[in-house]
C-alpha cells in the first residue's frame, strides 16, 4: 500500500509549541515512528508538511497518481480550507483526518471540520498515536 501523510501549518514546530495539547515529540520523531511502524506493515510512506494552503493543494493534486489513500492532519486549515477539501473530493480515494490533540475540548472553532464528513473515519487526541492508528487502519481498509 502506499500511504501519503499530510501536515498542515505549524505542525513542523512539534515539540516547541503548546506541549499541553501537542506533547513534546518532535516532527522528526514522529516521522520516525510512523516510518518504522509502515516498515513493519510493509507499508510506502511519504511525507508532506507545508504551512500554505495552496501547496497542501498541489500535493494532494499530485498524489492522486501515487497513493492509495492519505492521513491528513490539516491543521488549522481543518477548520477554514473549503479549497483543501474540494482537493481531497478530487483526489477520491479514502482519507482519514487526524488530530494529535482532543479538537472537541479545545476552542469552538475547532469542532468544526470542512474534511470530517468526506473522511472514512478521524482520529483525534490520542497524540502521535493518531497518526499510528489512522496509517494502520487505512492499511486494513485498502486491503478489503
Amino acid at each position: 500500500m502506499k500511504i501519503a501523510v499530510l501536515n498542515g501549518p505549524n505542525l513542523n514546530l512539534l515539540g516547541e509549541r503548546e506541549k499541553g495539547f501537542y506533547g513534546c515529540f518532535t516532527y522528526d520523531e514522529l516521522i520516525k515512528n510512523i516510518l518504522d511502524f509502515a516498515k513493519k506493515n510493509y507499508i510506502e510512506i511519504s511525507f508532506f508538511q507545508s504551512n500554505i494552503e495552496g501547496e497542501i493543494i498541489n500535493e494532494i493534486h499530485r498524489l492522486r497518481k501515487w497513493a492509495d489513500g492519505i492521513v491528513i492532519n490539516a491543521g488549522a486549515y481543518t477548520h477554514t480550507s473549503v479549497a483543501i477539501r474540494d482537493a481531497l473530493l478530487a483526489f477520491g480515494k479514502p482519507v482519514v483526518e487526524v488530530h494529535i490533540s482532543n479538537i472537541f475540548k479545545r476552542e469552538d472553532f475547532r469542532h468544526k471540520s470542512f474534511i470530517s464528513d468526506i473522511s472514512v473515519g478521524i482520529i483525534a487526541g490520542l497524540g502521535k498515536y493518531s497518526y499510528l492508528y489512522a496509517i494502520d487502519f487505512l492499511n486494513n481498509l485498502l486491503k478489503k
